[in-house]
């Protein structure tokens, strides 16, 4: 029986170090694509690796994938990882690596001691400058001369100089022997130079003896130390070219003997792919045995075809006795690989085939660039659970992808499902203005009366996005123009409320009621107002909304302009004959209003439309009390001027005047306003307080000095006694505020009694 020759003893121990040291190494290694180039450079990985790799986002888990493949290839690949890789990419920590094993060196004290040598010793193949010449391997135009250079002189790049076949010293009969299948002539004449020979396609004598099925040669070649991996011009190994033919028996021999059956020829074709385009379908069940029997879990032949989209191979393997759910060393499917590159052919193999959809599957095939794969699986897959399916559409309501949200209810999802916060996909594609969404969602039968927890329609959620299509949509669909929500709001109020001016005419000729009033009795107007919104407040005054329309504290939509000082708003409503006398339930007008606020322009604006200048609220406070309380002298000069100075005097139902308040409030230069402009001094309110009462009852010392040292007309009297028998000074000198003192001094000064 043959036997493979295995002259190199097989040593565990660089495995080992990977394993103890696997935590550190994971840690350390700062570049994995830059190490994970090494291992390709050095014949360690293939270059299909790098997919595989880069699946994996972060630095930690694609160093553990690197370190978990090295473990699975065997001694020889973690020896090379080492030296010469490590010690380029990272020579920090292959320096503690190296001392870690002269550590336990020194500790075994047996024969393996020669053998940790390996990991300490110098590869006296690899070059001096390898470092550099790494570096020069990626520039591009140097790469590229020397890769012709290397291919003009025969050479095989990607074997290690240790296993570079010898330029060719055989004569030509020695290979028309072996394709011929002469092995005595060949036993006569061999040398062992001949060995590694290469003809003119740079086969060797292996190359030619698989290729054409001549067991007894093979057997006898490999014996004598010919290689199995070594590549032809083509890129081919003896593999690939056994394969090719169908010659069974060579390839059990080669593959007994270690051959590489996922090498990759220059087309990146395995010997596999070859057998399948030859139709050598006994190849095929071969090659999987092998793969079964020695690379179970670890990236295989069906994976491959997922990655590729190679759909014809696929079936190829499944008939051939493929499992459709064999995971990689990373717990991948071929199924997983399909979705996430995007391989529509080769997944609806594999679904058609019974390959497993979990909610993981789904994930990745939602999340990836290819929403086409999404709708493949749901069409073949057959047991996805309503939970999963649920969710997904949500989902792909969020990301507008109106293509899945039909498929997925195509497959029998439920189109009227709620999320967590008890949104229907209707409701939610409303509430984000996905018009396309919404169409879809409608024309495949959702249900529109269906309402969020606030009791908001989806008419309210589309006008709220300011979706005009959907709402159109909806309304032509014969939606209830006038539903409310919760707090009694129409969809008119929420365009109002958003400042959704391009909506308002589409809901009021729908049959939106203009004057409508929620809980509050506010109507759209008065929500634009209040809001500030003029191009709802423009629209709705356009289509005839009344603009003296009154909420539940008889406030008409000019009040609440007033308030918020909106001059702009406050000129339309007043140009659509908004009274600007209108009382709201303490009988202040708009007047009021906007001299409590100190807004001046809409003070001007009112008293240019006929506002009432001395109409009283419940309290008898004219709006000159409210400036005065303010202390606005802009806005008591434009009062006192538009009642021609009669209303100075007026008094409230307390019997104050606009200068008690301005002496109560503390406003120093107001009140020297006031009395030039003739207020009564020593006006007496309904406690026969005078302004000076107030100004030392609230501790006012500006206030208080301003009355007492007026000098023109009628001066402050300092003797007046309110009804509790009180002067100025007693008010003051019982008060305890903080310029007491400074007031009590200034009025005994005054009335002499003291110095």
């Amino acid at each position: 029986m043959f036997t493979c020759s295995t002259r190199l003893f097989t040593n565990p121990y660089a495995i080992e170090v990977l394993r103890t040291k696997k935590e550190e190494l994971i840690e350390g290694i700062n570049d994995p694509d830059h190490l994970l180039n090494w291992l390709i450079d050095n014949s360690i990985f293939t270059p299909e690796k790098k997919m595989v790799i880069s699946f994996y986002k972060t630095r930690t888990e694609k160093n553990s994938r690197v370190l978990d493949m090295l473990i699975s290839q065997g001694e020889r690949a973690c020896r090379l990882f080492f030296y010469p890789c490590l010690k380029q990419v990272e020579p920090k920590l292959y320096s503690k690596m190296r001392k870690y094993v002269s550590e336990v060196n020194e500790s075994i004290g047996d024969a393996r001691r020669q053998l940790v040598g390996y990991l300490l010793e110098k590869d006296k193949v690899w070059p001096e400058n390898s470092s550099e010449w790494h570096r020069e391997k990626k520039d591009s135009p140097r790469r590229k001369k020397q890769e012709r250079a290397i291919k003009k002189k025969g050479k095989e790049t990607q074997l290690s100089k240790a296993s570079q076949p010898k330029k060719n010293r055989a004569g030509v009969g020695i290979f028309d022997a072996v394709a011929k299948g002469y092995l005595s002539e060949l036993q006569k004449t061999l040398k062992e130079s001949d060995i590694s020979a290469l003809n003119s396609s740079s086969k060797t004598l292996l190359h030619v003896a698989a290729t054409n099925g001549h067991l007894m040669i093979m057997e006898y070649l490999i014996s004598k130390g010919a290689k199995t991996d070594v590549q032809d011009k083509k890129g081919r190994t003896p593999l690939h070219r056994a394969a090719e033919k169908g010659h069974g028996d060579a390839v059990k021999v080669l593959l007994r003997c270690g051959a590489s059956m996922y090498s990759l020829d220059a087309e990146g074709k395995t010997p596999l792919h070859l057998a399948a385009q030859n139709n050598h379908s006994h190849i095929l069940k071969m090659l999987l045995k092998e793969e079964a029997r020695s690379y179970r879990n670890q990236h295989n032949f069906l994976h491959i075809a997922a990655v590729k989209d190679e759909s014809s191979l696929a079936k190829m393997l499944l008939k051939a006795g493929a499992s459709t759910d064999g995971k990689d060393e990373s717990g991948q499917t071929a199924l997983s690989y399909a979705v996430s590159q995007g391989s529509e052919d080769t997944a609806k193999v594999l679904l058609e085939a019974g390959a497993s959809v979990d909610s993981n599957m789904v994930e990745r095939a939602f999340n990836s660039n290819h929403p086409s794969i999404f709708k493949i699986l749901l069409e073949y897959s057959k047991d996805l659970s309503s939970n999963i399916m649920e969710s997904v559409l949500f989902r792909a309501v969020q990301k507008n992808l109106h293509g899945i949200v039909a498929a997925l209810i195509d497959r029998g999802t439920d189109i009227n499902a709620f999320n967590e916060v008890q949104y229907t996909p209707l409701l939610l594609a409303c509430a984000t203005g996905k018009a396309e969404l919404a169409e879809v969602l409608i024309e495949k039968g959702a249900n529109f009366g269906i309402k969020t927890p606030a009791s908001d329609t989806a008419l309210h959620l589309a006008v709220q996005a300011g979706a005009a299509s959907i709402t159109n949509l909806l309304l032509c669909k014969g939606m209830e123009v006038n539903l409310i929500n919760r707090a009694d709001e129409t969809p008119l109020h929420v365009a109002a409320l958003h400042n959704k001016g391009a909506l308002v005419g589409l809901l009021v000729n729908a049959g939106a009621k203009i004057n409508a009033v929620t809980k509050e009795f506010f109507a759209p107007l008065h929500i634009a107002s209040q809001r500030g919104n003029t191009d709802v407040a423009q629209q709705l005054l356009h289509h005839g909304a009344n603009a003296n329309v009154k909420d539940k504290q008889s406030k008409s939509p000019l009040h609440l302009a007033a308030e918020r000082g909106d001059g702009t708003m406050a000129e339309m409503l007043l140009n659509a004959n908004a009274d600007p006398n209108a009382q709201d339930k303490e009988k202040k007008t708009p007047l009021h209003t906007a001299a409590m606020r100190g807004h001046l322009s809409i003070v001007k604006d009112l008293l240019a439309k006929k506002g009432r200048f001395r109409a009283k609220d419940m309290d008898g406070c004219t709006p000159l009390h409210y400036a005065a309380i303010k202390g606005n002298t802009e806005i008591i000069k434009i009062l006192l001027t538009s009642g021609k100075n009669k209303n100075i005097e007026d008094r409230n139902i307390w019997r104050k005047t606009a200068l008690h308040f301005a002496a109560e409030y503390g406003h120093g230069d107001l009140i020297n306003l006031l009395l030039n402009y003739g207020a009564a001094i020593n006006a007496l309110d309904s406690s026969k307080d005078t302004p000076l009462h107030c100004a030392c009852k609230a501790g006012h010392f500006e206030a208080a000095k301003s009355l007492i040292n007026w000098s023109r007309g009628e001066k402050a009297n300092l003797l007046a006694a309110n009804s509790l028998k009180k002067t100025p000074l007693q008010v003051a000198e019982f008060n305890q505020t903080e310029n007491q003192a400074q007031i009590v001094t200034l009025l005994k000064k005054k009335m002499l009694i003291m110095k």
